[in-house]
């Protein structure tokens, strides 16, 4: 029996439809992308960024006075009585820069902290000086590795660790979606131990990104990488193929924009400098700044941030768990034993028909097969 005209052009409508509502995920993912990356970057421009004048004489507070006044909230600058203080406050990133004035004007910077804040304040005192008339010296107090130039290594390790991680979400929560909760929490657990490593042979002895430390490295590599595969793989329970738009506001849009890998909150918007104070992908960044190049000034508390972010992955997990047990329909003992009606069935010879059960899970199979390719192909590398 042939169909009709309206069932033969139903199924290409159908599928129309079905591609539309697909394709509304990459567009919230370039309006996130764009609102995200655009409104963090666009437009640096500091704001109470914290410098030193070093001196204790008027002439050192009428300076500090007038580019306090001259930049209208963009610095706050102090006078501090000598260098060695100075170069306390920018050891232990209270402050990033210092100027000590004189015929041989001096600035001193610290690198590690931040090379983009390092060349804000730069800018700055290089006018002061050229005002005087007088060659600038800038000394770091605290450089960063050779391996790492920019001081922007650790910002694209950041990414890198990001991208295995929730790719993966979507990997073990699609193609691994008739497994057991349990099951994709030791995947997840043992990916992040993957990607942990990969990391840490890319900050170690492929580019040299940091030069001391590496365990400590690998650690927060772990951390950071396993609180984001947990919380994804929970997720995935609740929104299904919207977990990969999902991760990705987290782990992406929020998360790289307020790292500070790029530039500190001091110069961005509020915004992104709230976040920074709780965000994973910052936990990660300042503590590995911190560990490898400031001594472990802080490092606690950047580690009780990837803590959190890991704790609130376990949570989430045990949750989705709690969520699919209360969802499994209860199946009566009747109904599973041999020869019962819709129980499953036992050839007795060869030949026989297939069990009932055993063709309900290849259904099964196929159509988590089928969601987990559409998710795969919804997974998009930043």
């Amino acid at each position: 029996m042939s169909a009709g005209p309206h069932s033969a052009g139903s199924a290409p409508t159908g599928a129309l439809r079905h591609v539309l509502g697909h394709l509304l995920t990459p567009l919230l993912m370039c309006v996130g992308m764009g609102l995200a990356y655009l409104g963090a970057f666009h437009a640096p421009q500091p704001h109470d960024l914290r410098v030193d004048v070093v001196g204790s004489g008027a002439s050192a507070q009428v300076l500090a006075q007038t580019l306090h006044d001259k930049g209208s909230g963009a610095l706050d600058v102090r006078t501090v009585p000598d260098r060695d203080t100075a170069v306390s406050a920018l050891r232990d990133q209270s402050s990033f820069g210092a100027y000590l004035p004189g015929a041989h004007p001096e600035l001193l910077v610290a690198s590690a902290s931040s090379d983009t804040s390092a060349m804000a304040v730069e800018k700055v005192f290089t006018k002061v000086a050229a005002a005087q008339d007088a060659p600038l010296k800038v000394t770091d107090v605290a450089p960063v590795s050779d391996g790492d130039p920019t001081g922007q290594g650790v910002f694209f390790l950041l990414v890198a660790l990001s991208i295995g991680s929730y790719a993966s979400v979507a990997v073990i929560g699609g193609a691994g979606a008739v497994l057991p909760l349990r099951v994709r929490a030791l995947l997840a657990t043992g990916m992040s131990l993957v990607v942990s490593l990969v990391g840490t042979v890319f900050a170690g002895p492929m580019f040299h990104l940091v030069d001391h430390g590496l365990g400590g490295v690998w650690a927060m590599s772990w951390l950071y990488s396993a609180g984001i595969l947990l919380i994804g793989v929970g997720l995935h329970t609740f929104l299904r193929r919207w977990t990969t738009l999902g991760v990705m506001v987290l782990f992406v849009m929020l998360n790289f924009t307020s790292s500070g890998g790029i530039y500190r909150p001091e110069l961005q918007p509020g915004f992104f400098g709230t976040l920074h104070a709780f965000w994973n992908g910052a936990g990660f960044v300042e503590g590995v700044r911190g560990h490898v190049y400031f001594d472990g000034h802080a490092l606690g508390g950047h580690l009780l941030v990837l803590a959190l972010w890991f704790l609130a992955g376990v949570a989430v997990t045990v949750g989705a768990g709690v969520a699919e047990t209360r969802r499994r329909p209860a199946v009566p003992a009747a109904a599973t034993a041999p020869g019962a009606p819709g129980g499953p069935v036992v050839p007795t010879a060869p030949g026989a028909a297939a069990a009932p059960a055993v063709a309900g899970a290849g259904a099964e199979e196929e159509v988590a097969g089928a969601g987990a390719e559409e998710e795969m192909e919804e997974t998009v590398a930043v």
